[in-house]
């Protein structure tokens, strides 16, 4: 099976070579890059140009819930793009309208104005602008053990070591503990965990701090579900210190948790919310920031400065309101709960079989397995920011037998399509359950 371009048929090795050659690849040095070659993807799966299938454990970067090639979104792309390819983010389109009033009808309480962005990153980057601009304060407290983004503002607002290379990074932003402290140490309760951020507050002064960014269920950084209360307590803080609250739900929304957004799962009603992902299932570039309607009536006399060429871009919009319509029609959001519930009792058997599995955790379709070398220490299978060969080999054993998913430090994930079915996911925790057998020989 060859892909057919252009200029001809490119098999995989071809394609891999001039993308190196001509393209940097993100967050790697470019020589130790490897890339999988992909020449199409339908449902579950994705294959290379020669053949060789793949189950797509990891909905790619978190991102295709509808699974891949959904053809009512496909179809909806096509039509937009004859209709109207593109207008600039002075106008109104159709697809605009439309999907705002949609976002309105699903996100959390009142919650009824959106900002369109290409991405995740450049919805927090604007979150950050907006809560400065209504508070006129500064500071902005984020998590350690958190990702926002790339771009410069949503850098600095991670926590996690890919911030270190971009630093100073934007003036403001402050870091706080979250409530788990890694595999060994564990986690805090909710009521020590608020106890920290209160301090921090004091500390920093409440009359300086404009917002507080957190993802709601925490993505590449663990899979971090909060303990019970902890969400609550965060909303009552904020509020009490007249700070906004910032849910990112970029990974964690539409439906990826089992509700259309994780902070659904706590009857919290965020200030303002960012999202992209899933927004469209990455079948377009598309994000978005929503706020609560008393900020939006903020900009009713106050300019709003930011802008987008981009923005509001008319085949992206239609490709969401496609993809939303997909989740709603096919009962997306219900199914992943109910498939998740079978993927907790897939990751509870790797815990009871494997000795390397220090850790499970999930919620809906959104899961990590974290590995280690003792069970009585909880000696992590790579350290922090780092890896291991046993990892290293764990990684390649996927990718032999045909699983894709993102190997990371000393965890793998397991955050499949929505679309999954049970015969797919069995599939999927086959091949790990036998190719544990390389951290279960690390095991001492």
């Amino acid at each position: 099976m060859a892909i057919e371009t252009e200029r001809g048929t490119m098999t995989g090795d071809e394609m891999v070579a001039l993308t190196k050659q001509h393209t940097l690849f993100e967050w790697s040095a470019q020589s130790k890059v490897d890339p999988i070659p992909v020449a199409g993807a339908k449902g579950c799966y994705f294959w290379t140009p020669e053949g060789k299938r793949y189950l797509d454990f990891n909905s790619q970067l978190m991102c295709t819930n509808i699974g891949h090639g959904h053809p009512k979104v496909v179809e909806a792309i096509k039509q937009q793009a004859e209709i109207l390819p593109y207008a600039n983010p002075f106008m109104a389109t159709e697809p605009r309208a439309r999907l705002g009033a949609k976002l309105a009808e699903i996100t959390p309480g009142d919650i009824d104005t959106f900002f369109f962005t290409n991405g995740g990153a450049e919805a927090n980057e604007n979150a950050i602008k907006l809560a400065r601009f209504v508070t006129g304060r500064q500071k902005i407290l984020a998590r350690y053990r958190s990702y926002h983004g790339g771009t410069a503002g949503a850098i600095s607002l991670t926590g996690d070591p890919r911030r270190w290379a971009a630093e100073p990074g934007i003036p403001g932003v402050v870091h706080v503990l979250d409530p788990y402290h890694g595999i060994q140490r564990g986690w805090d309760s909710a009521d020590e965990a608020l106890a920290n951020l209160e301090e921090t507050i004091q500390l920093e002064g409440a009359n300086t701090i404009a917002a507080f960014i957190l993802e709601t269920v925490t993505g590449t950084n663990g899979i971090l579900v909060p303990p019970d209360g902890y969400i609550q307590g965060v909303r009552e803080i904020c509020d009490r210190y007249g700070i906004l609250m910032i849910a990112d739900e970029v990974m964690a929304g539409f439906g990826r948790t089992g509700k259309w957004f994780a902070i659904d799962h706590y009857d919290v009603v965020p200030d303002l919310i960012t999202m992209a992902k899933g927004l469209t299932s990455a079948y377009v570039q598309l994000g978005a920031l929503g706020m609560r309607h008393k900020y939006a009536e903020h900009f009713e006399k106050n300019v709003f400065y930011g802008g987008l060429t981009y923005n509001s871009h008319p085949l992206a919009c239609a490709t969401a309101l496609a993809t939303i319509d997909v989740y709603e029609e096919e009962r997306l959001i219900e199914r992943a709960a109910r498939m998740g519930d079978r993927m907790k009792v897939h990751l509870e058997q790797l815990a009871a079989r494997h000795p390397s599995v220090g850790a499970v955790r999930s919620i809906g379709l959104f899961g990590i397995v974290e590995l280690v070398r003792d069970r009585a220490t909880m000696e992590p299978m790579a350290p922090f920011n780092g890896t291991s060969d046993e990892m290293a080999a764990l990684g390649k054993r996927f990718r032999d037998e045909g699983l894709y998913t993102l190997v990371r430090w000393n965890y793998f994930f397991t955050n499949p399509p929505l679309v999954i079915s049970e015969e797919e996911l069995s599939e999927g925790f086959g091949i790990i359950d036998r190719a544990l057998e390389i951290t279960d020989a690390a095991v001492r």
